[in-house]
């Protein structure tokens, strides 16, 4: 697959097109699958861009819909034909939050707050090996090595030459106190997140235990925001057996308004790179575990 092409934006892309082409011919998503003899879930998932679309669907989409111009047809058309291509970490196997993934390739920013580990995209190796071992004791040494590449992968993202995600970070003290694997392993991974946090594209903020109750008590989310305008932003909430993705403008404006208060009351970015500092200082000073 061509590196410019990535399957999960264009099915979001082109089921955003679908669902203007469905209000502008003002038919809804059960009337439309009444005309297509087919469920009106499928209509719903081919809109959201959770599922991958057919060139026979964009067909008789348009025919419902009644799309005189053949050049939107055939945009459409390519749209779905790019949308069924594999991304990079389809090489992985099957992975899990592979929508999320896609999403995140794409995106120009990205937003995170999590209460209890070190992002994703700011781990060292031997650290998300541990968590994911941790977290998932039922996964097998392949698997976690498996994940533990996706993930390494992803990171790809933070040191590209040209146009490297701009990340921004919010991280509750726990997460910084949770010792994952050992004392010497969170040394070393806070001393990368001191280290990462130095990149110009990358903003690390700390929401010491003192300062108790904050907006980011209800848990874990992120902001992906997108270089291209007609990408609406998404809010990602991470589950256990499925995942939640927002786009509704009232829902994004409701979790960026969170976001905002989460920066404005955290340590600002030379008083939370001390403070990660000095917890990294704690665990140097510690008997090895």
């Amino acid at each position: 697959m061509a590196s410019n092409v990535n399957p999960t934006v264009r099915r979001r892309r082109l089921g955003m097109e679908l669902r203007r082409l469905r209000e502008q011919k003002g038919m809804t998503a059960e009337e439309v699958a009444e005309r297509l003899l087919v469920s009106q879930s499928k209509i719903s998932r081919l809109e959201n861009g959770r599922r991958s679309i057919s060139q026979r669907d964009v067909r008789d989409l348009c025919g419902v819909y009644e799309v005189e111009d053949q050049r939107l047809v055939d945009s459409l058309m390519q749209m779905a034909k790019d949308s069924r291509q594999q991304g990079w970490w389809h090489a992985f196997g099957d992975v899990p939050y592979s929508v999320y993934i896609g999403l995140e390739t794409d995106a120009a920013s990205l937003r995170v707050y999590d209460p209890q580990v070190v992002p994703g995209l700011l781990q060292t190796r031997p650290y998300a090996e541990a968590l994911i071992a941790g977290a998932l004791p039922e996964t097998t040494p392949g698997d976690i090595d498996r994940r533990v590449q996706v993930r390494l992968r992803r990171q790809e993202r933070i040191s590209a030459p040209e146009s490297p995600l701009r990340l921004w970070t919010v991280l509750d003290e726990a997460a910084l106190r949770r010792v994952v694997g050992n004392r010497s392993l969170m040394r070393e991974q806070l001393e990368y997140l001191v280290e990462q946090s130095q990149l110009p594209h990358v903003t690390v903020q700390v929401i010491p235990f003192d300062l108790g109750a904050h907006p980011g008590l209800n848990g874990q989310y992120a902001i992906l925001e997108f270089p291209d305008a007609s990408d609406s932003s998404v809010v990602y909430i991470e589950g256990v057996t499925s995942d939640l993705y927002l786009e509704k403008p009232t829902d994004v404006q409701k979790y960026s308004v969170m976001y905002e208060h989460l920066r404005a009351q955290a340590l600002n970015v030379d008083q939370s790179r001390q403070f990660i500092a000095g917890i990294a200082k704690e665990y140097a000073q510690l008997r090895p575990q």
